[in-house]
């Protein structure tokens, strides 16, 4: 066998004819890879392209719904609407009668009200012009007076009968005492002293009508602060007095007796002071 040197024509045909051989199967090779590739596309839509088109149609359908349903809803008489709006209107025409109707009864109120006011104004004005105003001046017993509500009263140390005890009591401008009251009986019995029988002349007498004892006002007794069995006219016994004594057992509200008017023994002047301010003098 004979070898070509390189470079010879023999070795470059050869080359030649290896490379030639070798493009004509890289290119044999990239048409089966190309018809490989190429193949599912030519076999028809693909699962992709399918669910595209579904989309597609669904939303075509959608979008012609709402249109359809937008034109029916503009196309709907709005009765109901303007039935609501009337009844709405009518409830607020009736809450402005109300209102008003209320507005105008309280005005005509306080016009009422002002004018009574202006007639009590008038009528204080006038009683002020022809009324001088009264002075409350407080109440002031003399010595030796005591000071009870709206009367001062005396406890007398001198000794005379009950008619002179009366005169001398309507000398100060007094009378013997008149006593309404528990409260009246227990304050002056208080002030008297203890004593063996201190017995006191205060101003109730039945000389006229045996058992209907009366005030020296003339007014009748109701009630009284009797102890008991009195009174009972032993000995003609005609004006009351009352007693405080060593025993302490007896109490204000049971010491009236009945006794002879004619004993003479110390007694209990009231002067009335009339109504004012009480101010009690300390003696």
């Amino acid at each position: 066998m004979t070898t070509s040197p390189p470079g010879s024509v023999a070795f470059d045909g050869m080359y030649t004819q290896l490379i030639e051989a070798d493009d004509q199967q890289h290119c044999k090779t990239d048409v089966e890879v190309s018809q490989v590739r190429l193949t599912p596309r030519l076999s028809g839509p693909g699962p992709y392209r399918l669910a595209t088109i579904c989309l597609a149609t669904l939303c075509a359908i959608l979008l012609i719904s709402i249109i359809a349903v937008a034109a029916q809803d503009k196309s709907k008489p709005q009765g109901g609407g303007e039935v609501a709006s009337e009844t709405q209107k009518q409830m607020q025409d009736v809450n402005v009668t109300a209102l008003t109707a209320a507005n105008i009864a309280l005005l005509q109120e306080k016009k009422q009200q002002k004018k009574q006011i202006d007639e009590l104004l008038v009528k204080l004005a006038t009683l002020m012009a022809t009324k001088a105003p009264e002075v409350i001046k407080p109440i002031v017993c003399p010595v030796e007076w005591h000071l009870f509500n709206n009367s001062c009263y005396l406890i007398s140390r001198l000794f005379r009968d009950w008619a002179e005890s009366q005169s001398y009591c309507q000398s100060q401008g007094a009378h013997l005492a008149i006593i309404h009251s528990a409260e009246e009986q227990t304050f002056l019995w208080d002030l008297l002293p203890r004593g063996h029988w201190n017995a006191f002349w205060f101003g109730i007498t039945d000389e006229h009508t045996e058992d209907q004892w009366k005030w020296v006002d003339g007014t009748p007794l109701v009630g009284g602060f009797w102890e008991v069995g009195e009174p009972n006219n032993h000995i003609d016994e005609d004006c009351g007095y009352m007693i405080k004594t060593r025993v302490l057992e007896r109490v204000a509200i049971r010491s009236w007796y009945d006794a002879p008017c004619h004993m003479d023994l110390p007694y209990i002047c009231e002067k009335e002071m009339g109504a004012g301010v009480s101010t009690a003098i300390p003696h």
